[in-house]
């Protein structure tokens, strides 16, 4: 798969390295803008409720989700229905096994909840809902046509390795952000985004 991309694309690995980081990066933070517009809608348009963990616009399962999409449909780029079919069903798979491992066997917190949402029709145990997975396959066509093209014409604009640096710290600090407030916050109990935001007067959505 990734031979396919480099050589469709005439990419270095410098050049690949970079675009990756930039993904991880634009997918997660893709994440939490659509989570933040959405619910804010769910409220009525009366409630802004941050969502993720972290102290960045960042939710992580959205990055597994994009990396996903990526594997599994680029060799199918010239098939855009597919795309969007594979991107429904494998994301839809994701996002309930996550949701249904994590609360369901693991007794963690429970993140989202479709049965106490708008637009829940096919909703199976508020881990997944139909909404959610044409929302996903949409995402899927945004990746594969729109975001990947433009990393690639970034990359293609800057010198391969400072786009590659630029890039790599760009993720670093994100995922510094993700692990500190996953381990030291969570684990740990050390001041973390959730309390930040607190103070700051933002809510976030419990659910169970």
């Amino acid at each position: 798969m990734i031979d396919k991309f480099i050589k469709d694309n005439h990419l270095n690995k410098y050049q690949i390295i970079g675009i990756f980081a930039l993904m991880i990066v634009c997918s997660g933070m893709f994440g939490w803008a659509y989570e933040v517009i959405f619910y804010y809608i769910n409220s009525g348009f009366k409630e802004v409720y941050m969502r993720g963990g972290n102290f960045l616009p960042f939710i992580n399962i959205y990055v597994y989700g994009s990396l996903l999409i990526f594997f599994l449909t680029y060799r199918f780029k010239d098939k855009p229905l597919l795309v969007f079919l594979i991107s429904m069903i494998s994301t839809g798979i994701l996002e309930f096994l996550s949701g249904y491992v994590l609360y369901g066997l693991l007794g963690w917190t429970k993140c989202w909840d479709y049965n106490t949402e708008i637009l829940n029709f096919g909703n199976i145990g508020g881990y997944v809902c139909l909404r959610s997975v044409l929302v996903f396959g949409l995402c899927g066509l945004i990746l594969i046509y729109l975001m990947i093209p433009i990393l690639i014409k970034i990359s293609k604009k800057l010198d391969s390795r400072k786009f590659m640096i630029i890039s790599v710290i760009i993720c670093s600090i994100f995922l510094i952000d993700e692990i500190y407030n996953l381990i030291f916050y969570r684990l740990l109990g050390f001041y973390g985004a959730p309390t930040f935001y607190k103070s700051l007067g933002f809510k976030y959505i419990y659910f169970k």
